[in-house]
């Protein structure tokens, strides 16, 4: 394996839990899928559908998210926001990516 394959396999390593902590960040206020993915690329994380939803699936299937369908612009469309467990989760990863982030940085420094 070379050092590019070895760097983009940890650099996707890396993304997998950034993503999870993005999405939930992101889903404080609601979002369909299509919003979502547009909100998180236009703050510099570009995401792939075939990414984001079925990390939404996997979300929701914990409880940590709520959805409903509605029509919007004659579309139905699937809405998604944190639940009160996924904004307690959420409190708390944030707390420990902080925390984390604080530690890295003092190690690399």
């Amino acid at each position: 394996m070379t050092e590019i394959e070895h760097y983009q396999k940890l650099k996707l390593e890396l993304r997998r839990g950034v993503l999870i902590l993005a999405v939930l960040a992101e889903l404080r206020e609601e979002h369909y899928g299509y919003s979502l993915r547009k909100n998180l690329a236009s703050q510099g994380l570009e995401i792939d559908e075939g990414t984001l939803y079925p990390l939404i699936r996997r979300l929701e299937k914990q409880n940590l998210l709520t959805s409903e369908w509605r029509e919007e612009n004659k579309r139905k469309k699937r809405f998604y926001q944190l639940s009160d467990v996924g904004k307690e989760v959420l409190e708390k990863l944030t707390a420990e990516w902080q925390q984390t982030q604080t530690t890295l940085n003092n190690i690399i420094s």
